[in-house]
């Protein structure tokens, strides 16, 4: 899940806590007021005006030196082992409001350098959870052309191409997110597995089509909103549920995570769009691709992963499978149909075959009949 400021540098800051306003004269007082003024803008809230990225000396092995709470034993993103899942069938299914027509007529779609972010609009949220969680934004972690499994949460060790996060925050004990954000019942967020398939989700063309508008950190679009309940999977009733955190600095421990068990399908050209069209930079630096950007596994420690469905008894196929599937039972009866009609037309071709012998040999034995009697 995306952090919830912009990244940045302190460097203008320390500068200007370096000056001492007691040497300066009246125009280095200007200056000074100017440089600080820099500092703030470039300083990203919540942060200490430290920057992250996800590999190198400020890659994610070092978070916890700036951000304790990446250090923390409730931590995110995490492997699912169904085999050590724990059923709660109390768990009623995700129920989204607001996602088919959102009020808003746009959505604002953003390159934060860390990712591509969508904002939502106040009227989506969500049932079936212990409390109402209104929408605030969603964005996606993804691999590259050639690591191409960037999903952040994993399914019995097996990492998917790439994921999509829908980010609430509980609107019945908190005005925002900004409020929320680090408190222990404070958000809530939607993870959707996202795999490769044959044919392209229009869904997520909404916002894939428009990657190329915000190439570089820090370009915004308005883009026309649309049905985001299409971004989900279809069985919003099969889910694994547990405690967790944000998944990039600063790692609040404040998020109840939903996971759907199915999968949502981008084609290849779709996702090989995601892994190529951004850049993690801005237009006057030198391009970076905005890549494999996910946070490995955390530790589990302590903590029940829940499903809401017993493990085994349900399989879910993809539209591919079921209709490979359809066809393959086709195949199956008319093949079985033809083998049937050949055999029976040919007991009947023998049937036939023996009738007429019988006959055959009945009438030639008549006239030995009758030359017999006539001698007697």
């Amino acid at each position: 899940m995306h952090r919830w400021a912009q990244r940045g540098t302190g460097r203008a800051t320390e500068r200007a806590v370096e000056m001492s306003p007691a040497s300066l004269a009246p125009s280095g007082w200007v200056l000074a007021v100017l440089v600080f003024c820099q500092g703030i803008s470039l300083v990203p809230a919540g942060s200490g005006g430290s920057r992250w990225t996800y590999a190198g000396p400020h890659g994610q092995h070092h978070w916890p030196d700036t951000y304790p709470d990446c250090g923390g034993t409730a931590q995110s993103p995490i492997n699912i082992q169904t085999s050590d899942v724990e059923y709660e069938p109390s768990l009623p299914p995700i129920q989204p409001e607001g996602y088919r027509s959102p009020e808003d007529p746009r959505f604002l779609l953003s390159n934060t350098g860390h990712t591509v972010e969508m904002s939502l609009s106040e009227s989506m949220f969500l049932n079936g959870l212990p409390k109402r969680y209104t929408a605030v934004q969603l964005h996606l972690h993804w691999g590259s052309r050639s690591h191409p499994l960037g999903s952040e949460h994993q399914l019995n060790g097996q990492a998917f191409p790439a994921e999509l996060h829908i980010v609430h925050f509980n609107s019945e004990r908190y005005a925002n997110v900004s409020q929320a954000k680090n408190k222990p019942d404070g958000l809530a967020v939607l993870g959707i597995f996202i795999e490769a398939g044959e044919i392209v989700n229009e869904a997520y063309d909404n916002i894939l089509l428009y990657l190329s508008k915000v190439k570089f950190a820090g370009d915004k679009i308005p883009i026309p909103s649309f049905n985001v309940l299409q971004l989900l999977p279809e069985k919003l009733d099969q889910f694994y549920r547990y405690r967790g955190s944000l998944t990039t600095p600063p790692c609040h421990q404040s998020v109840l995570w939903t996971v759907f068990h199915q999968a949502v399908q981008l084609s290849k050209s779709q996702l090989e769009n995601l892994q190529g069209a951004l850049f993690d930079t801005g237009p006057d630096s030198s391009p970076i691709p905005l890549v494999d950007n996910f946070r490995a596994t955390q530790t589990l420690n302590q903590r029940t992963v829940y499903s809401s469905f017993p493990m085994g008894s349900t399989f879910t196929y993809s539209a591919g499978e079921v209709v490979a599937t359809v066809f393959g039972i086709l195949f199956v009866f008319v093949g079985l149909f033809f083998a049937v009609h050949v055999i029976m037309k040919s007991i009947r071709a023998s049937k036939r075959t023996g009738q007429k012998d019988i006959v055959l040999k009945s009438s030639s034995a008549l006239p030995s009949e009758q030359d017999s009697s006539a001698n007697i």
